[in-house]
């Protein structure tokens, strides 16, 4: 039997991508993978085009979610897999996340006019998505293209990273709130791309507050980090997940199918959820 692969970290431009749902399919099939999950950052608005677009090709989707979360200043991305996409505690903090991000936005542009930058405007940074999940790329973009700065980096560094002139904190939940709204809501929860978070100290007190799994597989790493996490997983009994992290041409060091995991962890995945995939 051939064996079967799924990426399970792919955004779409509902987020902070390029691609659309039915270019994520087709890239997709192209990489010849069996499972795919859409994992925009805290919104869910992509993945019912993505479940139609996949239905033709007979490729399986699966719910999932990127979660903005935050551990004594530091960025912890927590992964859903599985959840109730319709109804639940998840669905309504996400109406909060989405509200709070576009507050957030109208603060660093009224910042921005402040200091000068007169034509940055909300629907400007809004028509760079197809959603209300805003973010500092959407506006680092904006500012480039108006020729405010030279490029990302000068637009993060100058402006929009932490400390920066125009930064404003972002929502903020603890990493264990973000797992305890994906279990009620059916899902598992798993920490992502731990080799980029850096925070390994933490898996045990997040194993504790329900952490279900970790993305061991991730872009551009060597098997010796992956084999680091599969240790770690065994060792807490973990599901194992991994994907390429796409992001269109938002993000050029990787695509979908760069990296990806064996059929059997999607199967894993399946048992610890509560209700259907």
């Amino acid at each position: 039997m051939t064996d079967r692969f799924a990426d399970l970290h792919i955004h779409t431009f509902f987020s902070d991508s390029t691609a659309s749902p039915a270019e994520v399919v087709d890239e997709a099939v192209r990489a010849d993978l069996a499972c795919i999950a859409v994992a925009d950052h805290d919104t869910l608005d992509g993945i019912a085009d993505t479940l139609a677009a996949a239905a033709p090709h007979g490729l399986e989707v699966i719910s999932a979610v990127e979660l903005s979360s935050d551990y004594k200043g530091k960025d912890i991305h927590i992964l859903g897999y599985g959840f109730d996409c319709l109804d639940g505690p998840l669905v309504l903090r996400l109406k909060e996340m989405q509200a709070a991000r576009v507050a957030r936005m109208q603060q660093m542009l009224a910042r921005l006019d402040e200091l000068g930058m007169k034509d940055m405007r909300l629907e400007d940074v809004a028509g760079m998505t197809h959603s209300d999940s805003l973010g500092r790329l959407h506006l680092a973009k904006l500012l480039l293209e108006r020729g405010h700065v030279r490029s990302l980096d000068q637009a993060f560094r100058q402006y929009l990273s932490e400390g920066a002139s125009a930064y404003f904190p972002k929502f903020k939940q603890t990493p264990a709130e973000a797992i305890r709204l994906i279990r009620a809501s059916g899902g598992v929860a798993v920490m992502a791309h731990p080799v980029l978070t850096q925070r390994d100290e933490l898996i045990p007190e997040l194993v504790k507050a329900g952490l279900g799994g970790l993305e061991a597989y991730y872009p551009n790493c060597f098997m010796d980090t992956v084999n680091r996490y599969l240790a770690l997983a065994k060792k807490y009994d973990l599901v194992v997940t991994g994907g390429s992290d796409a992001h269109g041409a938002s993000k050029t060091n990787t695509y979908i199918g760069k990296s990806r995991v064996p059929y059997h962890w999607v199967e894993k995945l399946k048992e610890r959820t509560r209700r259907p995939v």
